[in-house]
């Protein structure tokens, strides 16, 4: 007789296991602790066998019989329900290791090192903050085009449409290592491409134009912050450095600083290019790093600081500048384009300008250049940058061209 709800929550244990049939195989196994589990006897390849199908009241007689059938359908088929269910198991461990996170973990470290370290830290934040929250611990096999697009359009929604289409971008290369190293079969990101939002013209940084450095020198002169903190912007005008090669240079990298052929050497790896960089040190630049030498203690950074990492935060310059009353009016790295500006209207090489910005083209032949390349000729260029400064600074209108 099948068995009804009733008669499975009313069996009561006793010293030894009963079978309860509910026909064609099922029976529910009353176990002489109380549990109570649903079993499927079945033949296959000639041999008695038992499928556990689920644990009563969790899994109803309703349920269980649906069970049954779908066993009996794969038993038509010639397939073993017990070796179907060991598969999906393994296939469900497999996917839970080969999560979004984990993933996206193992194609980080293997291309973290043609990165500069900046980039990597500022990338591995952003995959924290906006993809792993909604995607970590999601199987990457399984995540579908609407599941990564809702998440992107998270980050659109906060205004910042760039970002939204780099973290795709990002999402997109971790989908395809995958693919690659066998744990999915395809890339989702390429079907929602078309979804996004089309993000606005680039915005050129703020710069100052040449005629408006006078006014800041004042006022940097003025500034009552952290004297390190002064000479870095200073240091920033004069050698075009980015904020980021400037925050972890170190006193190692300069060489011959009481010589008049005084080098700053930045290594490659903390490059946006990715290629060693050489800085001719001018009169100017020597005398403000003997004056930051004796801030900066016996420390072997150029500007250590109590941070995380150890040096002046990323904003340090730029809430200076904002203090300073430049706000929305210039940004650090807008004083490159002040120099490139200037210098090019003062007939300097342009190519000798583009190598002291460290512009590097994205080509295999320009990239491996020499780093010494004009350098005798940079330097001159570098020491009448300089001279400008100072005459600007000195708030003298009389400006003297590179060849005079």
């Amino acid at each position: 007789m099948p068995l009804t709800d009733v008669a499975c929550r009313n069996a009561t244990a006793r010293e030894k296991p009963i079978k309860l049939g509910d026909g064609g195989g099922l029976y529910l196994l009353v176990q002489p602790s109380g549990g109570k589990l649903w079993r499927l006897a079945y033949r296959f390849g000639g041999k008695q066998k038992t499928l556990a199908i689920g644990k009563f009241p969790a899994v109803g007689l309703k349920e269980a019989r649906q069970r049954r059938e779908a066993a009996k359908e794969q038993l038509a088929n010639n397939t073993d329900p017990s070796d179907q269910k060991k598969k999906a198991k393994r296939l469900a461990r497999l996917a839970s290791a080969n999560d979004f996170q984990t993933i996206a973990t193992q194609w980080f470290d293997a291309r973290k090192s043609g990165w500069v370290s900046s980039y990597s830290s500022r990338l591995w934040s952003r995959m924290e903050a906006d993809l792993f929250p909604k995607l970590g611990r999601r199987p990457i096999s399984g995540i579908e085009p609407p599941e990564l697009l809702e998440v992107v359009r998270l980050i659109e929604q906060r205004g910042a449409v760039v970002l939204a289409r780099r973290m795709l971008q990002i999402s997109g290369q971790v989908f395809r290592y995958a693919v690659a190293v066998g744990v999915a079969t395809r890339d989702p990101s390429q079907d929602i491409r078309g979804a996004l939002k089309t993000a606005l013209p680039k915005k050129h940084r703020a710069s100052l134009k040449s005629v408006e450095l006078a006014d800041f020198f004042e006022k940097l002169t003025a500034y009552e912050g952290e004297p390190s903190t002064a000479l870095a912007l200073r240091l920033v005008v004069h050698t075009f450095l980015r904020t980021n090669e400037l925050r972890f240079a170190r006193w190692s990298e300069i060489e011959e600083l009481d010589g008049a052929n005084a080098l700053w050497r930045i290594p490659a790896e903390r490059m946006k290019g990715r290629a060693e960089h050489l800085v001719p040190v001018t009169a100017q630049v020597r005398a403000l790093l003997k004056k930051l030498k004796p801030l900066s203690g016996n420390s072997q950074l150029l500007f250590p600081a109590p941070t995380r990492t150890g040096v002046i935060s990323e904003n340090t310059l730029l809430y200076a500048l904002y203090r300073m009353g430049y706000h929305s009016r210039a940004t650090v790295h807008g004083f490159r384009g002040t120099a490139s500006t200037v210098l090019n209207e003062r007939g300097f090489n342009r190519d000798w300008i583009e190598r002291q910005l460290a512009h590097v083209e994205r080509n295999d032949v320009r990239a491996a250049y020499n780093s010494a390349e004009w350098l005798s000729d940079r330097r001159l260029m570098l020491e009448w940058w300089s001279g400008f400064l100072e005459t600007m600074a000195s708030g003298s209108d009389k400006i003297e061209g590179p060849m005079s």
